[in-house]
């Protein structure tokens, strides 16, 4: 059986999308996504027909005091694909403003999950995931770019 690895990261929103300050971050969804969407080891993102998950309702218990949550849910044939494109250029560019977007969170923003090829995780799971790293730390259920665990073995 082959697995891939399974990933969301959330952010919790400092204004609406359709505010001012938010602007820089929407004109780059679209480059971004595309960014991702043709990058080695790519398998897989959530999106609705806009082509984006900012319409995609889910996380609503970790809202807190912000203007929403965005939910980034995709599935990479490794953690190696992940991370480069993670690191790439497209991405890197805006990961470093998100600051200026996105509230700073103390809890786990991030999970990473292995998942049969194939499998299209939902984000009910990955709820699930970030809520077990949150309470639990890094295990094979739901772990981090920091520590990670090996595939399964069937």
């Amino acid at each position: 059986m082959t697995y891939h690895l399974a990933q969301v990261n959330v952010a919790r929103l400092l204004e609406p999308l359709d505010s001012e300050r938010l602007q820089g971050f929407v004109a780059a969804l679209d480059p971004v996504n595309a960014s991702a969407d043709g990058a080695a080891g790519f398998v897989w993102r959530l999106q609705s027909e806009e082509g984006n998950a900012t319409s995609i309702t889910a996380f609503e218990w970790d809202v807190g005091q912000s203007a929403g949550i965005i939910v980034n849910l995709s599935v990479w044939v490794s953690p190696e694909a992940l991370t480069a494109w993670v690191h790439g250029p497209e991405h890197r560019a805006v990961l470093l403003q998100r600051r200026t977007w996105f509230e700073r969170m103390s809890d786990a923003t991030t999970a990473l999950w292995w998942v049969r090829a194939g499998q299209l995780p939902s984000t009910l799971d990955a709820e699930l995931r970030v809520r077990h790293l949150r309470a639990r730390g890094p295990t094979p259920f739901a772990f981090t770019f920091k520590e990670t665990f090996d595939r399964p073995h069937d």
